[in-house]
């Protein structure tokens, strides 16, 4: 496994009309150019699955990609709302979104669940919210041994499990650093996987607090440089504070926010 492709090629052979996808990343190593491609293709109906959904899941939103969002937290880092996200929610605009909401740390244990193959995870979580009265995938549990009532979530196992990282061997291993957020866990938790790149390198030097993912986990690599912008690749590029403050009067209107998707993501010229 761990196949080198370019990007267009692995998202047309992963990401299909309909499929559950996870494009993860914790304020670093979002993996924005994977989402301007599943754009691009055209992809439709997607369930789409992030902790944090920021301007990425908004512009994919906003282009119709999606049907239903699992989260735990959605707006644009450090400025406000995400206006593509809210206009589908309230307006159904371009089409109806389902909302299925969480804790950070219950979208985590599933990942978890995922991961290891279990069935679902217990934390003590979501006391004192509305949200198990919200959500139907949040349920009381009660501890065989203690009598503990705790909460139960249904483990995530994405179709597709996307993330950006430094590099990768020509071996398909690949190796980031840095906040690395969930990337382990949503990779082993997804039937497929797709790890963008700043770099392959003929061998992967040691880096103090690396996480590795084996070519065995990673269905496939693609060589991305920037792949992230406007998010970060530690040791490789900075956050774009400007695009994100930029973004919101981009998507604050339909109109702007249409001609901004044609000129920076249709067109295939990289959105700056």
């Amino acid at each position: 496994m761990g196949v080198i492709a370019s990007l267009p090629e692995a998202i047309a052979e992963l990401v299909r009309d309909g499929a559950t996808v996870a494009l993860e990343g914790f304020t670093h190593l979002i993996p924005v150019a994977a989402g301007h491609e599943i754009i691009r293709q055209g992809r439709r109906d997607l369930t789409l699955v992030r902790m944090t959904p920021d301007i990425v899941y908004d512009e994919m939103i906003g282009a119709g990609c999606a049907r239903k969002l699992i989260f735990s937290w959605a707006g644009n880092p450090g400025v406000g709302s995400l206006h593509r996200f809210r206009d589908a929610v309230r307006h159904g605009w371009p089409a109806p979104l389902e909302i299925e909401e969480h804790s950070h740390a219950g979208m985590a244990n599933r990942y978890v669940a995922g991961a290891t193959g279990l069935p679902f995870a217990v934390l003590r979580g979501y006391v004192g919210t509305d949200l198990p009265a919200q959500t139907t995938t949040i349920k009381p549990i009660t501890c065989p041994f203690t009598g503990e009532v705790l909460t139960a979530v249904p483990a995530l196992n994405p179709d597709v499990g996307i993330v950006h990282a430094q590099r990768a061997d020509r071996a398909g291993n690949v190796q980031m650093w840095g906040i690395t957020g969930v990337h382990k866990e949503v990779v082993l938790a997804s039937r497929h996987s797709l790890v963008t790149v700043e770099e392959i390198v003929d061998h992967l030097d040691p880096r103090p607090g690396a996480v590795i993912l084996p070519s065995w986990a990673v269905t496939f690599v693609a060589e991305v440089p920037g792949g992230a912008h406007p998010s970060y690749a530690m040791g490789y590029s900075e956050r774009d504070n400007d695009y994100y403050q930029a973004w919101d009067a981009i998507s604050r209107d339909r109109e702007a926010f249409s001609a901004w998707l044609r000129e920076r993501v249709l067109s295939g010229v990289p959105a700056t």
